[in-house]
């Protein structure tokens, strides 16, 4: 039977004919919520969707986690948003010249995109969230983002070295906005959708220092306004009626309710309070089989590991063996956990880069060939040549924040561990307080997961430069720096990136588990979910309910 996440599936992807057209200035359609032909609009536009945790920042320049940018999607606006299949589509840019030694980027902005406030969106408020973001003064864990754009300058300014005017960002006129980068980078416009690029409204933060982005005083761009923010609680949300093309706007009150409980929302789900929800752990099988045009499992640019703390001061000794590193991830049975637990169609995982990224080319990893029988063996042999084994066993701890689904891989992972002489405690705690000790190097092991912010392979692997913002476990190569600095320059970054690759394997900084699968059930009347974006990156304002 050939399901929608056989492991040999690709996305479809049609983005460089639309970046292109993007870049010589060519008209592309926008992107709204047309109604497909032989739809017909239900009463009832409204749409109530889960939350795993609570949003922890509604402020594009501070956000971090990926529930927050699905927020921020449709309270703001940056410069290009992502069509259904993943494409590049005018956002607050129409378009963009490029120079002819591809370093400056010059947007033209449309005349009719407002505030919420009905203020008009400018050029300077693009220049204004961009030194925002690179400013020391901001404390973002995303400055780094625009350093890996390659902003002109962005690096020395992140760094305090050179004053924020300096950045290589300017509004030539109200509706031109002109960014210099130091070498020619391909992708360049792919990044513009991420939240960290959004525009703000100066004079909004600057009235309301950082209780702006409370509702009633959050002043953003997008197709909606945040109505009420109960923190832990719920979003809600309702058409901006400035928006620029908020007569295309369909779903009129968007709610999203943080239940941390997946089987507390899978029941809420079935009883018709929620529209969307994550499908828990090992129920994939059976939904699908009761409910087979509501249980979806689509692939998603995301992977999930579980990083180890290598920092010199405050990692634990045994992991800084790369012996330890390599036994700890070769006894993860993969299979059991992907077949067994998770049972979604998800991948199991030898390395950290997403397998469907656009270009990528996985290097050779030797262990993933091997049975699990022989990469026990292995990992038994390494243990004991590092000095631990059954005899003498290794005490780690394992932090998680709260998911069925975390838990029962923690259990298996336990298990699995206890065989090669570990003794691992298991540590749960609530995203906040995970997140925070894991940006503190508070922790052991620390179960992690990245989703791709845009679909290339430099996503995932600049997170473990000596720069990132984001490399928690404090994994420093100078090999590795060199490669992912030069890939910025390369005509063809992709080999650099297999090697990359093969330096994570070899030094194992994190152990690979699973990749991801958008595994979810979704109210049968609903239309345009992005279904078929690899990122998974979906608009609200593109959504429409059908009448039955």
């Amino acid at each position: 039977m050939t399901n929608l996440f056989d492991r040999g599936m690709h996305m479809p992807i049609n983005k460089l004919l639309l970046t292109t057209a993007l870049s010589l200035g060519l008209a592309l359609p926008t992107l709204a919520a047309n109604v497909a032909p032989g739809d017909t609009l239900a009463d009832n536009q409204d749409y109530t969707y889960w939350l795993l945790d609570a949003i922890k920042s509604m402020d594009p320049q501070i956000n971090t986690d990926v529930e927050g940018s699905g927020v921020l999607r449709s309270l703001f606006e940056g410069l290009y948003d992502e069509d259904q299949e993943g494409a590049l589509v005018p956002g607050v840019a129409l378009n963009h010249d490029l120079s002819d030694d591809k370093t400056v980027y010059t947007f033209h902005l449309r005349d009719n995109a407002k505030w919420s406030n009905g203020d008009p969106v400018t050029a300077q408020d693009f220049v204004y969230a961009w030194k925002r973001l690179a400013d020391p003064a901001t404390a973002s864990e995303y400055a780094w983002y625009i350093e890996l754009m390659q902003v002109k300058n962005a690096a020395a300014v992140i760094a305090g070295e050179v004053p924020v005017d300096d950045l290589g960002v300017k509004a030539v006129d109200d509706h031109t906005f002109e960014v210099t980068i130091d070498a020619p980078l391909p992708y360049f416009p792919k990044m513009l959708t991420h939240a960290s690029t959004f525009p703000v409204n100066q004079k909004v933060i600057e009235a309301n220092g950082d209780k702006w982005t409370e509702a009633g005083t959050l002043v953003g761009n997008g197709a909606y306004i945040l109505k009420e923010h109960v923190l832990g609680e719920k979003v809600v949300m309702e058409p901006n009626p400035n928006y620029w093309d908020n007569e295309h706007t369909i779903i009129q009150t968007v709610t999203a309710l943080t239940i941390n409980d997946q089987n507390a929302a899978l029941t809420r789900y079935l009883a018709g309070e929620l529209d969307r929800v994550e499908i828990p752990a090992g129920q994939y099988p059976r939904l699908k089989a009761e409910y087979p045009d509501q249980a979806v499992s689509v692939p998603q640019s995301c992977s999930y590991i579980y990083m180890f703390n290598l920092d010199e001061a405050k990692g634990p000794e045994a992991l800084k063996d790369v012996r330890v590193r390599k036994a700890l991830s070769y006894a993860i049975d993969r299979d059991i956990i992907v077949d067994k637990i998770l049972q979604g169609g998800q991948w199991p995982s030898y390395n950290w880069t997403h397998h469907s990224t656009e270009g990528f080319q996985l290097p050779d990893i030797d262990y993933s060939h091997w049975t699990q029988a022989e990469r026990d063996a292995k990992a038994l042999e390494l243990m004991k040549e590092a000095g631990y084994g059954p005899d003498k066993p290794l005490d780690l701890t394992l932090n998680y924040n709260t998911s069925e689904s975390h838990k029962k891989i923690a259990i298996a992972v336990q298990q699995f561990w206890k065989k090669i002489g570990v003794n691992l405690t298991l540590n749960n705690m609530e995203w906040k307080v995970h997140t925070d000790k894991m940006q503190n190097q508070d922790f052991d092991i620390a179960r992690y997961a990245w989703c791709g912010d845009y679909n290339e392979a430099s996503t995932y692997l600049d997170l473990f430069t000596s720069y990132s913002g984001h490399n928690n476990g404090k994994f420093f190569s100078p090999d590795y720096d060199k490669l992912m600095k030069d890939s910025k320059t390369a005509e063809d970054p992709n080999p650099m990136y297999t090697a990359a690759e093969q330096i994570l394997a070899d030094q194992m900084p994190m152990a690979p588990i699973y990749q991801y699968t958008k595994v979810e059930m979704i109210k049968p009347d609903m239309r345009g979910m992005s279904l078929n974006n690899l990122m998974q990156n979906w608009y609200i304002k593109d959504m429409y309910r059908v009448a039955n």
